[in-house]
C-alpha cells in the first residue's frame, strides 16, 4: 500500500506544539528554533489543506482538525519511538524517566550521582508531572508513581517502598505548639498542596481518627509546601520520603509520627525487559529504594 504522507518532521512538530501547548515549548524539545516550529506547522497545515491552530500566536489554540489529529497521530510517534528502541537499545545512552516533581527533587536527584558514579556511560534525562494521570505516555522508559498497594505486583511493575504519611513542622514551630496527639492539630495553621488536598484526610483515616476539614495557605506543588513547613509558615502532612532528609538534618520534626497511606511508590517499565541499560537502572532504585530509612 502507497502512503502519502506530509513530511515528518512537519508531522513531529505539530505534535510537540499541541501536546506542550506553545511553539517556544516545541522547539527546546525538538532542539530547532520557535520560527521553524511554526513554519513547519503551516507546511502541514498547507499539505492537509486544513487549519490546525487559532488564535493568536502567543497562545495557539487547536481546531476541530488538530485535536481529531493529535491523540492518533502522538500514539503512533510512540509506537515509531518504541519499534525504533526495540531495534537499537543496547547502543542507546539516554534513560527517559518520568516521575513526580517533588518526588524527583526530595529523593532521586540526591542519590542519582551514586549511579551515574556506577555508570557513567547511562544518561538519565528526567521528566516530571506533577499528578499520577499525568505519568502516562510510551515515550518513557520508566514511569515512577503511585499505586494502592498489592500481594501480587505485575511484571513491568517494580514496587520501592510503601507510601507513610505524617504532619512535619519546623523546630521553632514546634516548640510553640507542642503538639503531642491528633486532636491538638485543631486551630492550628495546616499548610495544603492542591495537587493532593486530601492528604491530611487520608493521614487521620489511617490513624483512624477524623481529623475536620481545615481550611489553610494552598500550594502549587508538594516542593512549595515543604519549604513552607521549613519556614515555619504551618504544618504539612507529608510522605516520610519526601522529609526525611529535612527530618535527619533537623530542618523539620514529625512528632505524631508516619502511617500507611495504603499506597505503594512503583517504578513501571515501558520498554522491553531485555534492556541491559534499563535493567541496571530498576536494579540500583530498588536497592536505594531498600536503603531507604523506615520513620
Amino acid at each position: 500500500m502507497t502512503r502519502h504522507l506530509p513530511p515528518l518532521n512537519a508531522l513531529r512538530a505539530f505534535e510537540a506544539a499541541a501536546r506542550l501547548g506553545r511553539m517556544s515549548a516545541a522547539a527546546e524539545e525538538l532542539f530547532v528554533t520557535p520560527g521553524a516550529i511554526s513554519r513547519q506547522v503551516g507546511q502541514l497545515e498547507e499539505a492537509l489543506g486544513v487549519r490546525l491552530f487559532g488564535g493568536s500566536k502567543n497562545k495557539p489554540q487547536l481546531t476541530a482538525c488538530g485535536q481529531a489529529l493529535l491523540p492518533a497521530l502522538s500514539a503512533a510517534l510512540d509506537q515509531i519511538d518504541m519499534a525504533v528502541r526495540a531495534v537499537r537499545q543496547d547502543e542507546r545512552a539516554t534513560l527517559d524517566v518520568c516521575c513526580f516533581s517533588t518526588f524527583t527533587v526530595k529523593w532521586l536527584i540526591p542519590r542519582l550521582y551514586a549511579f551515574n558514579a556506577l555508570h557513567p556511560d547511562i544518561e538519565i534525562r528526567l521528566s516530571a508531572a506533577e499528578q499520577a494521570g499525568a505519568l502516562t505516555g510510551e515515550r518513557y522508559d520508566l514511569i515512577i508513581t503511585l499505586e494502592p498497594a498489592s500481594n501480587a505486583w505485575p511484571e513491568d511493575v517494580l514496587p520501592l517502598f510503601p507510601e507513610r504519611l505524617g504532619p512535619v513542622l519546623s523546630p521553632v514551630l514546634a516548640a510553640r505548639l507542642d503538639l503531642r496527639q491528633p486532636e491538638d492539630l485543631l486551630g492550628q495553621p495546616l499548610l495544603h498542596t492542591k495537587t493532593r488536598l486530601n492528604a491530611w484526610q487520608m493521614w487521620s483515616q489511617a490513624l483512624g481518627e477524623r481529623l475536620s476539614a481545615q481550611a489553610g495557605p494552598e500550594f502549587e506543588h508538594y516542593y512549595f509546601t515543604l519549604e513552607a513547613a521549613i519556614g515555619g509558615l504551618g504544618i504539612c502532612v507529608a510522605p516520610w520520603h519526601l522529609v526525611l532528609d529535612d527530618v535527619r538534618a533537623g530542618r523539620l520534626l514529625a512528632p505524631l509520627g508516619f502511617q500507611d497511606s495504603g499506597s505503594w511508590y512503583v517504578a513501571k517499565r515501558r520498554t522491553p525487559s531485555n534492556s541491559l541499560r534499563l535493567n541496571r537502572f530498576c536494579d540500583w532504585l530498588q536497592q536505594q529504594a531498600r536503603e531507604t530509612p523506615s520513620p
